[in-house]
C-alpha cells in the first residue's frame, strides 16, 4: 500500500526511509484503518495550537507533540488530545515528563 499521501499531509518529504519508517509505524499500529481518518483530523486541529501529529524518532509509533506555549494552552490541549482519544476510541500513551504522546491504536 502506499502511504506518500499521508507523509506529505503530515510535512514530510518521501523517501525511500520515510517510506520504510512510516510502514512500521502503520504495521504497529493497532486497528490502523480506524485510526488514520482521525489522526489527521487532529492533526490539522493542533496546527492552531502549534502541535502536531508526527512520526516518532524513537518508537515506531505516532507520535501527537503538544508544543502550545502558556500552561493554560497546554492544558487545553491535552484536554483536546484526551477528548480525541475517548472519543475514537484510540489508545495514546503520555510520554514521560513531556507533552507527548504516542498513538497505540485502536481500543
Amino acid at each position: 500500500m502506499n502511504y506518500n499521501g499521508l507523509l506529505t499531509q503530515l510535512g514530510y518529504s518521501v523517501s525511500p526511509n520515510t517510506t520504510a519508517q512510516i510502514q512500521r509505524v502503520i504495521d504497529n499500529t493497532k486497528g490502523f484503518e480506524h485510526v488514520e481518518k482521525h489522526l489527521l483530523a487532529l492533526h490539522d486541529a493542533l496546527k492552531a495550537h502549534h502541535s502536531f501529529v508526527a512520526l516518532s524518532s524513537t518508537k515506531d509509533y505516532f507520535k501527537i507533540k503538544n508544543e502550545a506555549s502558556g500552561k493554560e494552552m497546554i492544558d487545553e490541549v491535552n484536554a483536546m488530545i484526551l477528548k480525541w482519544s475517548e472519543k475514537y476510541k484510540i489508545a495514546i500513551e503520555k510520554v514521560s515528563n513531556k507533552h507527548t504522546y504516542y498513538v497505540i491504536g485502536y481500543n
